[in-house]
């Protein structure tokens, strides 16, 4: 008698959803994921079941949603090969909007004009004249063009797709809708004909560095104005298990480290001393990590049945903060150093993380996290003295057996 063969059971559903960070954020998400490709055995993260990305990680997701392997994308965004047409050179995201500066000032004369006859007329108030006046000015300083037509060719070529439609992954971009303030979700049903390269740069035209982008009689700008995550168009399809990357922090200095990116030292004690610059940056990177702490909490209660795994930077590490992104040797040292410390973060929480993942059939390859002589993009910078690298090893364990103890405590 012939046995009734079983149904395949099917693999765990895992998602990704990747938040933004401009040029920086890429590159840490790149470094992160290229690391955690390594690993982890038994996920790619070519084939998931699922795909958003907000700002600059909306360029991320369409890159592993199209087949393009983390390292591919290292390639293609931290290499500085100029034949290759695959790359995405972060000089792209400052290409200054010559357009919108000829429209705003070619409506200027008439601007002046009207805010004349307001003030001399009307009798309205100067400050009320002034204020018509400020439609003269640019609604963006650099231009989204350029990288969309990159984004373009890069999903133009064979076997990939600029269309959400021929996927055969489910990726989802989120933009912000200007005048209603409601998210745009390109790539979901009824938003799925915009192209992957037009949704991402709508998604990532952050309020006064990028005008808002023009899509179907609508303007949108960067998703993150909404939410940070927008991991919720993922967990509703009854994800097991969701992968999560968060490139911007704010940064802890009262306890930040001495040794810098370059083997210098400009480390700001506190961080009022680095003036506008750095106090917006704390303060930009404040208000969007808050809004990600409030929102995990809530997935976690909204979405029991699925385990949630946050990859971020250390809030005591200085690279990520003070970082110039637009530099080759910049690029591709803070690749490394993403790369280096997710793999430090792995071992850190080694015990917990091991314990979550297999639940979902994927382990941990030690072989993999504890091999000292691993690299992404090149020569690993090496703690200087026996004593450095023991102690380094030392926190990694005691963390590890920290955050142990705290789960089994909660």
């Amino acid at each position: 008698m012939t046995g009734v063969r079983k149904a395949a059971r099917p693999g765990p559903r895992i998602g990704l959803a990747l938040a933004g960070g401009g040029p920086l954020g890429a590159i840490y998400e790149i470094g992160a994921l290229c690391a955690l490709q390594e690993s982890l055995d038994g996920v790619d993260f070519n084939d998931l079941s699922g795909y958003v990305g907000v700002s600059a990680g909306g360029f991320i997701a369409a890159g592993l949603a199209n087949g393009m392997t983390p390292r591919q994308l290292c390639s293609a965004f931290i290499e500085n090969d100029s034949a290759r047409e695959d790359l995405i050179r972060p000089s792209l995201f400052i290409r200054p909007a010559w357009g919108e500066y000829a429209r705003r000032t070619a409506a200027l004369p008439g601007l002046l004009v009207q805010a004349g006859m307001r003030f001399v007329f009307k009798r309205r108030a100067l400050l009320s004249a002034v204020e018509m006046l400020g439609r003269a000015l640019p609604t963006g300083l650099f231009s989204h063009a350029p990288l969309e037509a990159q984004i373009r060719r890069v999903l133009s070529a064979d076997g990939r797709s600029n269309d959400f439609r021929q996927l055969k992954r489910k990726l989802v971009l989120v933009a912000t809708d200007l005048d209603s303030g409601e998210a745009a979700p390109f790539g979901q049903p009824g938003w799925d004909h915009v192209p992957i390269s037009q949704a991402a740069a709508a998604s990532a035209a952050l309020p006064g560095l990028f005008p808002p982008v023009a899509i179907d009689g609508r303007w949108y700008v960067d998703g993150a104005l909404k939410k940070t995550l927008h991991a919720s168009v993922l967990l509703d399809m009854g994800l097991d298990l969701l992968f999560c990357l968060n490139p911007l922090v704010p940064f802890d200095a009262t306890h930040a480290r001495h040794r810098v990116l370059g083997g210098a030292d400009p480390r700001i004690p506190q961080l009022v001393v680095g003036g506008l610059p750095v106090v917006l940056s704390q303060t930009f990177r404040s208000l969007i990590h808050s809004r990600l702490e409030l929102g995990l909490k809530g997935y976690q209660s909204s979405h029991p049945g699925t385990d949630i795994e946050l990859f971020e930077p250390n809030h005591r590490d200085p690279e990520m903060f003070l970082a110039n992104t637009f530099g080759y040797a910049q690029r591709r040292a803070l690749a490394e150093h993403a790369y280096q410390r997710t793999r430090a973060d792995l071992r850190s929480r080694r015990t917990t993380l091991a314990q979550t993942l297999a639940r979902h059939g994927i382990t941990l390859n030690d072989a993999v996290l504890d091999d000292t002589q691993r690299t992404l993009v090149g020569r690993k910078p090496r703690l200087r003295t026996r004593a450095a690298r023991t102690l380094q090893r030392l926190d990694e364990v005691l963390n590890d057996l920290d955050v142990a103890l705290a789960e089994r405590g909660a």
